[in-house]
């Protein structure tokens, strides 16, 4: 990380955790098969309807983050939502988890729209995922909640 990603409190800005999410939803598009130039060509992209985040530890200067993030949802036709996981490498702590829900947005009117083939061919839940997401216990599978009124 850079020193101006740094704040007052001298960690990281909550904010800059939110650009990394951009970053890498933006990568995992593109390894998928839809990056940034088609969905330019097509006028469609997936723009953020909901986000949910839990900032799990404080995240300095020095430290070596993992960032990760994968499909837990999407209906084929109009949404899909993405988890992401930041881990600190030196302690194997989770610093952040978050949920993101998008839907796809028709970039000419600014309104929602249904998949494009490529987005319904490309945006798919992977079936071991979604198995062990959904086997993992209620407080792990739900962000932007108090952990304790789960």
């Amino acid at each position: 990380m850079a020193p101006d990603e740094i704040d007052e409190y001298a960690h990281v800005n909550n904010t800059v955790y939110l650009q990394w999410l951009d970053r890498i939803a933006w990568e995992h598009s593109a390894k998928l098969g839809v990056p940034l130039e088609h969905c330019l060509a097509i006028r469609r992209g997936m723009a953020v309807r909901h986000t949910r985040v839990d900032y799990l530890e404080a995240a300095l200067l020095d430290d070596t983050l993992l960032v990760a993030t994968w499909l837990v949802a999407c209906d084929g036709r109009l949404r899909c939502t993405r988890r992401f996981e930041i881990l600190r490498i030196a302690d194997s702590k989770r610093v952040l988890d978050a949920e993101i829900e998008y839907f796809c947005l028709h970039l000419d009117t600014g309104k929602p729209c249904r998949f494009p083939r490529e987005f319904i061919e490309c945006y798919k839940v992977i079936p071991e995922l979604a198995a062990a997401f959904a086997a993992l216990p209620t407080a792990l599978r739900h962000v932007g909640y108090s952990r304790g009124t789960l």
